[in-house]
């Protein structure tokens, strides 16, 4: 079998089924691809990743894609996401940048038509003295997994 084709132009086999991708493996999609970008904090408001980190250290589960909100059809996906950007980072050009990572990933993952991808910047990350810029919070925190 040809592995650079693209799966829906693989050729039927014998056996039948369905695939349904959920929210969440699209939200963490989501996720990962907005982490992926320098000056991205993380995804989601600091303080309900300290939340997350107390639920984490008491050994309830986190949420893995923090920040992240889909609404998956049958063959589309509309993305709403909110983070925190690294001071300093031009903000319009942050989320420019993220909206197109984000559209590819999903695109390329999923095969989803991406209709729309709203961002909110809701908080600014401004370390603390002595800490250098573009520090990134413990991935426990952030709730990836």
């Amino acid at each position: 079998m040809d592995h650079d084709q693209p799966v829906h132009d693989l050729p039927e086999t014998a056996a039948s089924g369905t695939t349904k991708i959920t929210d969440l493996a699209v939200a963490k999609v989501v996720a990962a691809a907005a982490r992926s970008i320098p000056g991205v904090y993380s995804t989601g408001l600091g303080t309900s990743r300290a939340l997350g980190a107390i639920r984490g250290a008491v050994g309830s589960s986190q949420e893995p894609a923090h920040g992240v909100s889909v609404q998956v059809g049958t063959r589309q996906v509309a993305i709403d996401l909110m983070l925190t950007a690294t001071y300093g980072v031009r903000l319009h050009a942050l989320a420019a940048t993220v909206r197109e990572a984000v559209f590819n990933a999903v695109q390329d993952l999923t095969d989803f038509e991406v209709i729309e991808i709203n961002i909110e910047i809701g908080d600014v990350h401004i370390p603390g003295p002595g800490a250098p810029l573009g520090n990134r919070p413990h991935e426990a925190m952030e709730g990836t997994s």
